[in-house]
């Protein structure tokens, strides 16, 4: 299924410990033409988390059963639990006239680009190896063990990055934030988003001017 809805879906992923989720968070709070799409998650609430916020949190059962219903435009397994964005939460958001952001895995987005137009992919990166195990660390949520296997899996998530329109590095936040800011800028001045935001304004000043 292809949706030509003129809004735009930006696909955006990252190995964890990149601060995905905190600059789509800053991103949002600055520009309220995007919105982040709720996912669907069979993970625990971690502390401060909110259903129906931060995820859609269900159990296994529920979401095999929404899969099964064909409700998700795309799901993964991460970590041995599943993850999934449903079509109405996209549908919704662009039906208010917004422009939707899904935090996924690699292997959600090429789902997404297989089955959806008016993608933007997004991959955001930590500026090394070290630094990535030096924020996953300042959590102060996992052992030792973990720490290697999150790492192992980063490793894994960013060998996908090729696949993506855009790479951004998040070395200093407030630069990361302009460069996320500039390709969504870029995207809405294109020629098909800008015949559709400015049709009467184009119109006008194509029409042939009146002899006098």
């Amino acid at each position: 299924m292809k949706n030509g809805t003129v809004g735009t879906v930006y696909v955006v992923s990252a190995a964890s410990g990149a601060g995905k989720t905190s600059l789509l968070r800053a991103l949002i709070a600055e520009d309220s033409g995007l919105a982040v799409s709720v996912s669907h998650t069979t993970r625990d609430p971690r502390p401060a988390e909110q259903d129906g916020v931060d995820y859609h949190f269900v159990d296994d059962p529920t979401f095999v059963r929404l899969i099964e219903q064909e409700a998700f435009v795309e799901h993964a397994h991460v970590f041995d639990r599943r993850y999934g964005t449903s079509w109405a939460a996209i549908q919704t958001e662009l039906e208010q006239g917004r422009d939707v952001l899904l935090e996924i895995d690699w292997q959600g987005a090429r789902q997404v680009r297989e089955r959806l137009l008016n993608v933007v992919s997004i991959f955001i990166l930590p500026p090394s190896l070290a630094a990535l195990e030096e924020r996953l660390r300042a959590r102060n949520q996992d052992s030792d063990t973990v720490i290697a296997r999150r790492m192992a899996a980063a490793v894994a998530e960013m060998r996908h990055c090729t696949e993506y329109d855009h790479l951004v590095f998040n070395d200093d936040f407030a630069e990361a934030m302009q460069d996320l800011q500039a390709i969504v800028r870029a995207r809405r001045l294109g020629l098909r988003r800008q015949l559709a935001a400015q049709a009467d304004t184009i119109s006008a000043l194509l029409e042939q001017p009146s002899s006098g």
